[in-house]
């Protein structure tokens, strides 16, 4: 069977809302090598095929906001993105001062959080991420808490009655928290019930809370919610956010932090 250029182009274009879950218009621009009005028009009749959402700046999967979408496990995930979520570590590295202590949940990001911070001096970093704790083993400026409780396969995050109860007696000055969706209906989320719950005990124990997640994580909404987008003290993310989810920060006062600047606009 023989396709047109643009048939072609439009599955391509397709098949990368499928694998990010999300796309801009500029994406498809730089991905697919076309004009904006090719770019706006392809998304037109890909809408009108069924499954995916238009926005303003582009387009969603629509498959992305199912609650449902399967969780994959920590291997299958640390690579992607990995050079936008190294980025991000470097960035939250820099809010770190000697003699904080750090709380790290589980997830990609947080886990490359704790690669950048291995090289400081005097600070302690609690987690209840096993492979976070394993990673930092060797840190010699670096003590490690680390929350007990039963681990989950996927994320390798403890949780359950052991981890509450030392999260009740520990006192945080920044925590970073890993998401796997941020919406503006459902806020911050998580797949697991169990690691919603330990991650809003440990910000109840924090001075200070800042989600960390890329670009692909916005207009996704994971089952369970960790907070609403109003309870952090700031996110950091790959670039500067657009549209209703900076709108939504400068509403709520959230601090927003890139690696290209590491002040705080708000």
């Amino acid at each position: 069977m023989h396709y047109s250029k643009g048939e072609l182009r439009r599955a391509k274009t397709l098949e990368l809302i499928k694998s990010h879950g999300k796309i801009s218009l500029q994406e498809i621009i730089e991905a697919m090598g076309c004009s904006e009005a090719t770019a706006r028009r392809d998304l037109d009749v890909l809408e009108k095929a069924g499954g995916i959402i238009r926005t303003t700046g582009g387009a969603i999967y629509e498959g992305a906001l199912m609650p449902s979408a399967a969780e994959l496990p920590f291997a299958a995930k640390r690579d992607f993105k990995r050079l936008d979520k190294e980025r991000i570590a470097q960035a939250a590295a820099a809010l770190v001062q000697e003699g904080d202590i750090i709380c790290l949940t589980g997830g990609t990001t947080t886990f490359f959080i704790a690669k950048a911070l291995k090289q400081r001096q005097n600070i302690t970093v609690v987690t209840n991420a096993v492979n976070i704790a394993f990673e930092l083993a060797d840190a010699e400026g670096v003590q490690v808490v680390v929350i007990g409780g039963v681990m989950r396969a996927k994320s390798y995050e403890l949780s359950g009655p052991l981890a509450e109860n030392v999260i009740d007696k520990i006192n945080i000055t920044k925590m970073f928290l890993g998401v796997d969706g941020v919406s503006l209906n459902h806020g911050f989320t998580m797949h697991s019930e169990l690691e919603a719950h330990i991650a809003q005990l440990m910000m109840e124990r924090s001075s200070s809370v800042y989600a960390v997640f890329d670009q692909s994580k916005l207009e996704k909404s994971a089952l369970f919610t960790i907070t609403p987008l109003n309870q952090v003290t700031g996110v950091i993310m790959n670039r500067p956010p657009e549209g209703w989810f900076e709108q939504a920060c400068r509403e709520q006062q959230i601090a927003i932090h890139t690696p290209l600047d590491h002040t705080a606009s708000v």
